[in-house]
């Protein structure tokens, strides 16, 4: 078979996305390969975790030698992670059985990429309201105290999906660590995020590679767009607008996940539509709170401190006397 030139400008892209955001491997590489290129859920699958196996080093090495990875909080991921990863290959070929695996693959990844849209506003709106409440001097990620078991627990749930789904190593499990580490830098999220992934997506790849459908011409591809995309993305993370990009993200994981569960192009469109005009109005909504937030909370003087200045000014004489 002819190499595929397209699919790998389509990994490019979307590795790029990656490397920026942390997210959307296998929340947009694997939706990209059943939509457009007519690879069965499977075989992406399969085919999409082998390269995220070899992609993801090199995103984490980048933040590696920035400094931004808590190891400890690595360690913990991934004890509960790669063992899950690799049982997710097992169960999905169990609740499969009998010839429906591949819708069996398109209904959880249906909702695994629903659920990361949902994780994404989350993660948007945690960010949201720390800016709003946190000084501007955060911790850094030594100062974290590490709570294991939850940190476990998120490990291996993610694991699970990732290992049968491909997607969760950076959509689900990132918007998990905000929740449960407010404290975490934006860069320290991200830089943890994409090393505790490498062992994780390298247990899934095992694992389809021994039972899944891998197939080396689609892997080819990806690799050679994934690979110098990721690079790029990771390297110019710190000056690219990654809220936007995590905006026109969440679009495009709710329209891929409607597409999974069958939605016919029509019904998408008015669905997308409708999602935009309330996500617009949402965004209006919380700007003028946070507006009339600072405005209340500004130095400034305002009507309401009249009363105090009078009550100053007549303490003044009082004092002086």
């Amino acid at each position: 078979m002819d190499f595929d030139w397209a699919m790998a400008l389509g990994s490019f892209l979307v590795a790029i996305i990656v490397g920026l955001t942390g997210m959307g491997g296998g929340a947009l590489m694997t939706p990209m390969l059943v939509t457009f290129f007519g690879v069965s859920p499977l075989a992406a699958v399969s085919s999409d975790l082998v390269a995220a196996a070899v992609m993801k080093p090199v995103g984490s090495a980048v933040h590696y030698r920035q400094g931004t990875i808590n190891m400890r909080l690595v360690g913990w991921l991934c004890a509960g992670s790669v063992p899950a990863a690799f049982s997710g290959v097992l169960l999905a070929k169990a609740l499969g059985r009998g010839g429906s695996i591949e819708d069996v693959i398109s209904i959880a990844m249906g909702v695994a990429l629903m659920i990361a849209a949902g994780g994404l506003v989350l993660r948007a709106y945690m960010s949201h309201r720390r800016r709003g409440e946190a000084p501007e001097g955060e911790r850094e990620a030594p100062e974290i105290e590490v709570r294991p078991l939850p940190t476990l627990l998120v490990g291996l749930v993610g694991g699970l999906v990732v290992g049968i789904t491909s997607v969760g190593s950076g959509s689900l499990i990132i918007v998990a660590l905000l929740a449960l580490y407010p404290a975490l830098k934006a860069n320290q999220l991200v830089g943890t995020d994409l090393l505790q992934a490498v062992p994780l997506v390298f247990a899934a790849a095992v694992g389809h590679l021994l039972f899944g459908d891998f197939r080396m011409e689609v892997t080819a591809a990806l690799l050679a767009g994934s690979v110098p995309g990721v690079y790029l993305g990771s390297k110019i993370s710190s000056r690219a607008p990654s809220a936007l990009i995590r905006r026109f993200l969440v679009l495009v994981l709710v329209a891929s996940s409607l597409k999974m569960f069958g939605l016919g192009a029509v019904p998408l469109g008015w669905t997308l539509l409708a999602l935009i005009a309330a996500a617009a109005t949402v965004w209006l909504v919380l700007r003028r709170t946070a507006r009339n937030r600072d405005t209340l909370h500004s130095p400034v003087a305002s009507p309401g401190r009249s009363g105090a200045s009078g009550e100053q000014s007549k303490r003044g004489p009082t004092m002086a006397a």
